[in-house]
């Protein structure tokens, strides 16, 4: 399949996913994870009218941003570590896996060196899985509260990652379980701004994701498909 149809028929599963859940298309955004795709994919894939591009370690983004970088909108989207925040600041628009207050310090920092404003979502583990990161549910107001004087980062919103089920509606609870929080964390108005922006569901749930209120998803295998016997979802 060609990546214009892969691209068609996303758009045509989100289509029917927003119709089943009464939102609007517009409401959601398509985030072309590259990580295991090479130089010219990535080129085509920018080609292609998508805009946003997510990748999970500097080490593999690097060569496609130095090619790419004033092209699209870059997502910073696996676990950044603390000493590689001088590589992506600047470079990657939104960071999704704000997940500890050194990181929160670190991102403040070297935003505020470069006069910038960084974007981020709060990773919360949601599905309470040892091999995941991420806030647990109960911890993210208190670490609102902690970050809210970072005047260089910018919470808009919450993001997660659901277990790889083979029934993609076993994810359901997770979702709702984000869409939740981020309501209830709004609720106690913890943030100048209330937070609208929820990043969840991957190639194999993301129609889930959509129904319960994703406004971003994060599609790599299903959208800009495989190489190197690559296992992304």
């Amino acid at each position: 399949m060609s990546l214009e149809e892969r691209i068609q028929q996303v758009n045509q599963k989100i289509e029917a996913a927003c119709q089943r859940s009464g939102r609007q298309r517009e409401d959601v955004n398509v985030i072309a994870v590259t990580k295991y795709v090479s130089l010219e994919t990535t080129g085509a894939v920018l080609g292609s009218g998508l805009e946003h591009i997510g990748e999970n370690r500097w080490q593999d983004a690097q060569d496609k941003w130095e090619a790419f970088g004033q092209q699209g909108t870059w997502h910073f989207i696996g676990h950044l570590q603390t000493n590689k925040v001088k590589d992506v600041i600047g470079k990657f628009r939104y960071i999704h896996s704000l997940d500890r207050l050194s990181l929160a310090k670190e991102l403040d920092k070297k935003a505020a060196a470069l006069g910038t404003q960084v974007e981020t979502f709060l990773q919360v583990n949601i599905s309470g899985e040892e091999s995941k990161y991420g806030l647990q549910p109960e911890q993210a107001s208190s670490f609102l509260r902690e970050i809210s004087n970072f005047s260089n980062l910018k919470v808009i919103g919450l993001m997660t990652m659901a277990p790889h089920e083979e029934d993609p509606q076993l994810t359901r609870p997770v979702f709702r379980g984000l869409r939740e929080l981020r309501d209830h964390l709004n609720g106690q108005a913890l943030t100048s701004e209330p937070l609208t922006q929820l990043s969840m569901g991957m190639s194999n749930d993301f129609e889930v994701a959509i129904e319960e209120g994703a406004t971003w998803v994060r599609l790599g295998s299903i959208l800009v498909g495989k190489e190197e016997g690559s296992r992304w979802a």
